[in-house]
Protein backbone atom coordinates (compact mmCIF):
# COMPACT_ATOMS: atom_id res chain seq x y z
CA UNK A 1 0.00 0.00 0.00
CA UNK A 2 1.49 3.33 -1.11
CA UNK A 3 0.76 5.17 2.16
CA UNK A 4 2.64 2.64 4.24
CA UNK A 5 5.86 1.89 2.44
CA UNK A 6 8.03 1.14 5.45
CA UNK A 7 7.74 -1.31 8.28
CA UNK A 8 6.09 0.46 11.20
CA UNK A 9 4.27 3.07 9.08
CA UNK A 10 0.90 1.52 9.90
CA UNK A 11 1.63 1.64 13.64
CA UNK A 12 2.70 5.26 13.29
CA UNK A 13 -0.59 6.02 11.53
CA UNK A 14 -2.55 4.28 14.29
CA UNK A 15 -0.76 6.19 17.05
CA UNK A 16 -1.40 9.48 15.25
CA UNK A 17 -5.07 8.58 14.93
CA UNK A 18 -5.35 7.73 18.65
CA UNK A 19 -3.90 11.11 19.55
CA UNK A 20 -6.36 12.85 17.21
CA UNK A 21 -9.27 10.93 18.68
CA UNK A 22 -8.38 11.42 22.35
CA UNK A 23 -6.47 14.74 22.57
CA UNK A 24 -5.48 16.62 24.56
CA UNK A 25 -5.04 14.10 27.37
CA UNK A 26 -3.59 10.90 25.95
CA UNK A 27 -1.92 8.21 28.04
CA UNK A 28 0.70 6.17 26.25
CA UNK A 29 -0.37 3.05 28.14
CA UNK A 30 -3.93 3.42 26.85
CA UNK A 31 -2.66 3.56 23.26
CA UNK A 32 -0.38 0.59 23.86
CA UNK A 33 -3.21 -1.50 25.28
CA UNK A 34 -5.56 -0.66 22.41
CA UNK A 35 -3.04 -1.33 19.63
CA UNK A 36 -1.43 -4.34 21.27
CA UNK A 37 2.07 -2.88 21.30
CA UNK A 38 4.51 -1.87 24.03
CA UNK A 39 4.51 1.49 25.79
CA UNK A 40 8.07 1.94 24.54
CA UNK A 41 6.88 1.55 20.95
CA UNK A 42 4.19 4.17 21.54
CA UNK A 43 6.72 6.53 23.09
CA UNK A 44 9.11 6.16 20.14
CA UNK A 45 6.34 6.79 17.65
CA UNK A 46 5.13 9.90 19.49
CA UNK A 47 8.68 11.19 19.59
CA UNK A 48 8.96 10.76 15.81
CA UNK A 49 5.59 12.43 15.24
CA UNK A 50 6.69 15.43 17.30
CA UNK A 51 9.98 15.68 15.42
CA UNK A 52 8.09 15.65 12.09
CA UNK A 53 5.75 18.40 13.25
CA UNK A 54 2.66 16.18 13.19
CA UNK A 55 2.08 16.26 16.96
CA UNK A 56 2.98 18.81 19.61
CA UNK A 57 3.39 18.14 23.32
CA UNK A 58 1.22 20.02 25.81
CA UNK A 59 1.97 21.27 29.26
CA UNK A 60 1.80 17.92 30.99
CA UNK A 61 3.43 14.54 30.45
CA UNK A 62 0.36 13.02 28.82
CA UNK A 63 -0.81 16.08 26.91
CA UNK A 64 -0.49 15.79 23.13
CA UNK A 65 -2.24 17.58 20.30
CA UNK A 66 -2.26 16.87 16.59
CA UNK A 67 -1.10 19.77 14.44
CA UNK A 68 -2.67 21.06 11.21
CA UNK A 69 0.05 19.26 9.32
CA UNK A 70 -0.75 16.12 11.29
CA UNK A 71 -4.44 16.37 10.37
CA UNK A 72 -3.55 16.61 6.67
CA UNK A 73 -1.18 13.65 6.99
CA UNK A 74 -3.79 11.57 8.81
CA UNK A 75 -6.43 12.39 6.20
CA UNK A 76 -4.21 11.54 3.22
CA UNK A 77 -3.12 8.22 4.70
CA UNK A 78 -6.70 7.37 5.65
CA UNK A 79 -7.76 8.01 2.06
CA UNK A 80 -4.95 5.79 0.78
CA UNK A 81 -5.98 3.09 3.23
CA UNK A 82 -9.59 3.33 2.05
CA UNK A 83 -8.52 3.00 -1.59
CA UNK A 84 -6.44 -0.03 -0.74
CA UNK A 85 -9.39 -1.63 1.05
CA UNK A 86 -11.66 -0.87 -1.93
CA UNK A 87 -9.16 -2.52 -4.28
CA UNK A 88 -9.10 -5.62 -2.07
CA UNK A 89 -12.90 -5.81 -1.95
CA UNK A 90 -13.16 -5.36 -5.71
CA UNK A 91 -10.68 -8.16 -6.29
CA UNK A 92 -12.51 -10.45 -3.86
CA UNK A 93 -15.86 -9.75 -5.52
CA UNK A 94 -14.63 -11.53 -8.66
CA UNK A 95 -13.05 -14.40 -6.72
CA UNK A 96 -14.69 -17.77 -7.19
CA UNK A 97 -14.05 -20.83 -5.12
CA UNK A 98 -13.79 -23.71 -7.60
CA UNK A 99 -13.94 -27.47 -7.25
CA UNK A 100 -12.83 -30.13 -9.75
CA UNK A 101 -14.91 -32.96 -11.18
CA UNK A 102 -14.87 -35.17 -14.27
CA UNK A 103 -17.20 -34.24 -17.13
CA UNK A 104 -19.71 -37.07 -17.63
CA UNK A 105 -20.51 -35.53 -21.01
CA UNK A 106 -19.45 -32.51 -23.06
CA UNK A 107 -20.10 -29.42 -20.93
CA UNK A 108 -20.23 -25.72 -21.78
CA UNK A 109 -19.33 -22.70 -19.70
CA UNK A 110 -22.32 -21.67 -17.59
CA UNK A 111 -24.04 -25.05 -17.68
CA UNK A 112 -25.90 -25.92 -14.49
CA UNK A 113 -24.96 -29.46 -13.56
CA UNK A 114 -25.59 -32.09 -10.92
CA UNK A 115 -22.74 -33.77 -9.07
CA UNK A 116 -22.61 -37.46 -8.28
CA UNK A 117 -20.11 -40.16 -7.31
CA UNK A 118 -19.35 -43.12 -9.57
CA UNK A 119 -16.61 -45.58 -8.68
CA UNK A 120 -15.24 -43.19 -6.08
CA UNK A 121 -14.88 -40.35 -8.61
CA UNK A 122 -16.86 -37.10 -8.63
CA UNK A 123 -18.70 -36.47 -11.92
CA UNK A 124 -20.74 -33.59 -13.35
CA UNK A 125 -23.60 -33.82 -15.86
CA UNK A 126 -26.46 -31.66 -17.12
CA UNK A 127 -30.19 -32.05 -16.59
CA UNK A 128 -29.91 -34.15 -13.47
CA UNK A 129 -32.14 -34.04 -10.44
CA UNK A 130 -29.40 -34.75 -7.91
CA UNK A 131 -29.23 -32.98 -4.59
CA UNK A 132 -25.72 -31.62 -5.27
CA UNK A 133 -25.19 -29.03 -7.98
CA UNK A 134 -22.81 -26.45 -9.42
CA UNK A 135 -22.05 -24.24 -12.42
CA UNK A 136 -19.43 -24.99 -15.10
CA UNK A 137 -16.58 -22.47 -15.21
CA UNK A 138 -15.15 -23.45 -18.62
CA UNK A 139 -15.91 -25.74 -21.55
CA UNK A 140 -14.90 -29.38 -21.05
CA UNK A 141 -15.15 -32.51 -23.18
CA UNK A 142 -16.44 -35.82 -21.89
CA UNK A 143 -13.85 -37.39 -19.57
CA UNK A 144 -11.94 -34.15 -18.98
CA UNK A 145 -11.53 -32.43 -15.63
CA UNK A 146 -13.86 -29.49 -15.26
CA UNK A 147 -13.90 -26.58 -12.79
CA UNK A 148 -17.17 -25.86 -11.00
CA UNK A 149 -18.33 -22.96 -8.84
CA UNK A 150 -21.43 -21.98 -6.86
CA UNK A 151 -21.56 -25.48 -5.42
CA UNK A 152 -24.45 -26.42 -3.20
CA UNK A 153 -26.49 -29.32 -1.89
CA UNK A 154 -25.30 -32.69 -0.75
CA UNK A 155 -23.95 -35.67 -2.67
CA UNK A 156 -25.77 -38.92 -2.04
CA UNK A 157 -23.18 -41.47 -1.04
CA UNK A 158 -23.42 -44.75 0.79
CA UNK A 159 -20.28 -45.93 2.51
CA UNK A 160 -18.58 -49.01 1.19
CA UNK A 161 -17.60 -52.13 3.13
CA UNK A 162 -14.14 -53.53 3.82
CA UNK A 163 -13.28 -57.23 3.85
CA UNK A 164 -10.07 -57.99 5.73
CA UNK A 165 -8.48 -61.32 4.84
CA UNK A 166 -6.00 -62.58 7.43
CA UNK A 167 -2.98 -64.45 6.04
CA UNK A 168 -0.35 -66.46 7.93
CA UNK A 169 2.95 -64.80 8.79
CA UNK A 170 6.21 -66.13 7.38
CA UNK A 171 6.96 -67.89 10.67
CA UNK A 172 3.70 -69.80 10.22
CA UNK A 173 4.47 -70.89 6.68
CA UNK A 174 3.62 -67.72 4.74
CA UNK A 175 1.83 -68.08 1.41
CA UNK A 176 2.29 -71.87 1.46
CA UNK A 177 -0.11 -72.08 4.40
CA UNK A 178 -2.92 -70.09 2.74
CA UNK A 179 -6.21 -71.87 2.11
CA UNK A 180 -6.36 -70.90 -1.58
CA UNK A 181 -9.70 -72.60 -2.11
CA UNK A 182 -11.30 -70.49 0.62
CA UNK A 183 -9.56 -67.34 -0.64
CA UNK A 184 -10.79 -67.91 -4.20
CA UNK A 185 -14.33 -68.19 -2.85
CA UNK A 186 -13.93 -64.80 -1.19
CA UNK A 187 -12.57 -63.32 -4.41
CA UNK A 188 -15.76 -64.24 -6.25
CA UNK A 189 -17.42 -61.24 -4.60
CA UNK A 190 -17.02 -57.88 -6.33
CA UNK A 191 -14.48 -55.47 -4.89
CA UNK A 192 -13.80 -51.99 -6.20
CA UNK A 193 -10.31 -51.75 -4.73
CA UNK A 194 -7.74 -54.22 -3.41
CA UNK A 195 -5.02 -53.49 -0.88
CA UNK A 196 -2.26 -55.56 0.67
CA UNK A 197 -0.30 -55.38 3.91
CA UNK A 198 2.96 -57.29 4.30
CA UNK A 199 5.33 -59.26 2.08
CA UNK A 200 3.31 -62.48 2.34
CA UNK A 201 0.31 -60.54 1.01
CA UNK A 202 2.36 -59.46 -1.98
CA UNK A 203 3.35 -63.08 -2.67
CA UNK A 204 -0.27 -64.23 -2.45
CA UNK A 205 -1.49 -61.40 -4.71
CA UNK A 206 1.16 -62.26 -7.30
CA UNK A 207 0.34 -65.98 -7.11
CA UNK A 208 -3.36 -65.24 -7.77
CA UNK A 209 -2.58 -62.48 -10.29
CA UNK A 210 -4.57 -59.92 -8.31
CA UNK A 211 -4.47 -56.29 -9.37
CA UNK A 212 -3.31 -54.39 -6.28
CA UNK A 213 -4.52 -50.80 -5.94
CA UNK A 214 -2.59 -49.86 -2.81
CA UNK A 215 0.28 -51.42 -0.92
CA UNK A 216 1.54 -48.61 1.28
CA UNK A 217 -0.48 -46.74 3.94
CA UNK A 218 -3.15 -49.34 3.24
CA UNK A 219 -5.34 -48.60 6.33
CA UNK A 220 -5.62 -44.94 5.28
CA UNK A 221 -6.25 -45.80 1.63
CA UNK A 222 -8.88 -48.43 2.47
CA UNK A 223 -10.67 -46.00 4.79
CA UNK A 224 -10.67 -43.23 2.17
CA UNK A 225 -12.01 -45.61 -0.48
CA UNK A 226 -14.80 -46.89 1.78
CA UNK A 227 -15.84 -43.33 2.59
CA UNK A 228 -16.27 -42.77 -1.15
CA UNK A 229 -18.65 -45.69 -1.37
CA UNK A 230 -16.21 -48.34 -2.60
CA UNK A 231 -16.06 -51.94 -1.41
CA UNK A 232 -12.50 -52.86 -0.49
CA UNK A 233 -10.60 -56.11 -0.08
CA UNK A 234 -7.47 -56.07 2.09
CA UNK A 235 -5.01 -58.93 2.44
CA UNK A 236 -3.27 -58.51 5.80
CA UNK A 237 -0.63 -60.67 7.47
CA UNK A 238 -1.53 -61.78 10.99
CA UNK A 239 -1.59 -58.97 13.55
CA UNK A 240 -1.28 -56.30 10.84
CA UNK A 241 -5.04 -56.59 10.51
CA UNK A 242 -5.48 -54.85 13.87
CA UNK A 243 -4.22 -51.53 12.58
CA UNK A 244 -6.83 -51.40 9.84
CA UNK A 245 -9.77 -52.77 11.84
CA UNK A 246 -9.18 -50.19 14.58
CA UNK A 247 -9.18 -47.36 12.06
CA UNK A 248 -12.38 -48.67 10.48
CA UNK A 249 -14.07 -48.97 13.87
CA UNK A 250 -13.05 -45.43 14.81
CA UNK A 251 -14.66 -44.12 11.61
CA UNK A 252 -17.74 -46.32 11.79
CA UNK A 253 -16.98 -48.23 8.58
CA UNK A 254 -18.58 -51.67 8.24
CA UNK A 255 -16.09 -54.49 7.83
CA UNK A 256 -15.80 -58.27 8.01
CA UNK A 257 -12.85 -60.53 8.74
CA UNK A 258 -12.01 -63.71 6.82
CA UNK A 259 -9.25 -65.99 8.09
CA UNK A 260 -7.67 -68.11 5.32
CA UNK A 261 -4.85 -69.57 7.37
CA UNK A 262 -4.70 -73.34 7.04
CA UNK A 263 -5.40 -75.27 10.18
CA UNK A 264 -2.59 -77.59 11.20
Amino acid sequence: MRAFRKKGDLTRFQVLNEIAQNQPYVRQKDIADKLGITVQAVSENIKGLIEDGLVEAGGGRSHYKITKRGVEKLRSEAMALRKYADDVLEAMSSYRSVWPAIAWEDLREGDHVELFMEGGTLYARRNGDGEAYGVVLHDASEGEDVALYDLGGRIKLERGKVTVVILPGIADGGSRMVDLERLNEILKDKYDRTGIMGTVSRAVADKLKLDVDFEFATPHAALAAAKRGLNVLVLAVGKMSRSITKKLEDEGIEYSIEDVRKKE
